[in-house]
């Protein structure tokens, strides 16, 4: 497949610094492309693979533009990293013939659940009693989407995702357990994206909501009666415990976790493998990692981290008392 200059700053915008009919053949990065490829340079630090690289094209922010090789196209955005991604799109829309709306002869569609006519539901997936799957959504293989749940416009949900397992709810009874019953389902909103095999629980009374704009990496954990706010990005394995609140626009780092019942704020930024143990209020970045060590060090370095404030405190008057 090929794609001319002209073409793709007609379809994406930018500023053309060579020649427009100058064809495409793939994209690359700097220090692999060739002639033929497209390439990118949105952080600073790689200036020197820009001056050696050899692409046909590179998109660049204006600042930039100066640096690149004699001979080399340029297209000038302002964003390079967000053309870039937008180029992505508009690469694999014309590489691939679109997607003809339906449902799989594989799939298993309850006839009580409403699955928009522009919607897609792929191989061997399952749709229970009630759902309803909004326009232009796509279910790839061996999605389920239990009873009763929504999901809205335009959403993309991987390879084995499950919408709508029961949360994990049980009564001590003794010395068994007695399952709760979970009467809520999962809401989700427009243009979510849900990686392979994460799982939403449905909540318990209320229902599980994941708002407009939410992007899920693979094998992340909502809990029942999780609200996750716009545009909110998690990274792979993360787990977010039963009836835990995250705001808008937040950003969650792989392998992190956020404890039940806990409220994090809108804008919130947290590291990966961070264990969030209490409510965060305020905007920020967010790290809550222990260095590794053996564990009779690490126990050991615990017990003196929990004396800190109270070593400063002494350390203070000590200076106070020995000052000359």
């Amino acid at each position: 497949m090929q794609l001319s200059l002209a073409f793709i700053v007609e379809a994406l915008g930018g500023t053309l610094r060579g020649n427009p009919a100058l064809e495409i053949q793939g994209l690359a990065p700097l220090e692999s492309a060739q002639s033929q490829h497209i390439s990118f340079l949105s952080n600073p630090r790689y200036q020197a693979q820009l001056r050696a690289t050899g692409a046909g094209c590179v998109i660049v922010a204006p600042a930039l533009q100066d640096m690149a090789p004699t001979g080399v196209a340029l297209i000038v955005a302002d964003n390079p990293y967000l053309y870039f991604a937008r180029l992505t799109q508009l690469w694999r829309q014309q590489q691939t013939r679109s997607r003809v709306p339906g449902i799989h002869p594989s799939a298993v569609v309850d006839p009580s659940a409403q699955v928009d006519a522009t919607a897609f539901v792929g191989p061997l997936c399952v749709v229970e009693q009630g759902a309803r799957i909004g326009p232009g959504t796509v279910l790839k293989s061996r999605v389920t989407v239990g009873e009763d749940c929504v999901i809205g416009a335009r959403c993309i949900l991987h390879a084995g995702v499950v919408i709508g397992a029961d949360g994990f709810g049980f009564a001590p009874d003794g010395e068994r357990w007695e399952k709760i019953e979970q009467l809520g389902a999962v809401r989700i909103g427009d243009d979510v994206e849900i990686g392979a095999n994460t799982c939403i629980d449905r909540g318990a009374l209320q229902d599980t909501v994941i708002e407009d704009g939410v992007k899920l990496d693979n094998l992340i954990q909502i809990g029942h009666n999780v609200r996750v706010g716009r545009n909110t990005a998690m990274a792979g394995c993360v787990g977010v415990a039963g009836s835990a609140t995250i705001g808008e626009h937040c950003t969650i780092g792989g392998g992190a976790v956020v404890l039940g019942h806990l409220k994090i704020a809108d804008g919130v930024n947290i590291s990966a493998a961070t264990v969030v143990t209490k409510s965060i209020a305020k905007p920020g970045h967010y790290t809550g990692v222990f260095p590794l060590d053996d564990n009779a060090s690490w126990e050991r370095n615990a017990a003196t981290l929990k004396q800190l404030h109270t070593l400063r405190d002494r350390i203070k008057t000590l200076e106070k008392e020995n000052k000359p």
